[in-house]
């Protein structure tokens, strides 16, 4: 798939490389540190990257894709948008967190990652009990052409892979969507303005 013209030329894509935990290896120390707390520190980080691992795992072996979770999350409202999605693989069974803007709520979704079925029914909240930052993000969401589903795409073509998580985020006063794309065994973090945000509050 090609990227749209209009991504291509307005949007200013950065790839940056998510840093995974690292194992902390026990070295000696002449600070006096008992051994047990770093033997308990490398336990952490190990048992932290283990399950990470097992969560990219379970991601890979998912058959429902991200986008796919969104569309049948946003199916369920006519008219409802994604704001945010990720990959939980630590429940018992893999889901998709999805959040839609329907008539000014949030609606929380559970959709399985093998299956497509909804998990647990869905929960809603309406944005007036949200903190202003979010609100303004949503409201500038509602007033921009392009969706979440369409930056998930130029992300998956950009770094090669498939999105594991995508949301918005604002950096110095610009609404930015925010993508996390698994590339062979790499995370990698695309940041895209979408046309026209830059000046939005």
């Amino acid at each position: 798939m090609r990227t749209p013209r209009c991504w291509r030329q307005l949007l200013a894509i950065v790839l940056v490389a998510i840093i995974l935990p690292a194992p902390v290896y026990a070295n000696p120390s002449s600070t006096g540190e008992p051994a047990s707390l770093r033997n308990e520190a490398a336990d952490d980080a190990a048992s932290d990257q283990q399950a990470v691992s097992r969560e990219l795992a379970l991601f890979r072996g998912s058959a429902v894709s991200l986008s796919q979770a969104m569309a049948i999350a946003e199916a369920l409202h006519a008219g409802a948008t994604t704001a945010d999605v990720s990959f939980d693989g630590a429940s018992d069974s893999p889901v998709y967190r999805v959040k839609t803007l329907h008539n000014d709520r949030i609606w929380h979704h559970a959709i399985d990652a093998t299956t497509g079925k909804i998990v647990g029914g869905e929960a809603a909240l309406p944005l007036k009990e949200l903190d202003a930052g979010d609100r303004s993000n949503l409201a500038a969401l509602r007033t921009i052409r392009h969706r979440l589903a369409d930056a998930i795409r130029v992300a998956e073509q950009a770094a090669s892979g498939k999105a594991i998580s995508g949301g918005l985020i604002r950096e110095r006063g610009r609404l930015n969507f925010a993508i996390v794309v698994m590339s062979g065994s790499d995370l990698k973090e695309v940041i895209l303005q979408p046309p026209g945000a830059a000046g939005r509050p």
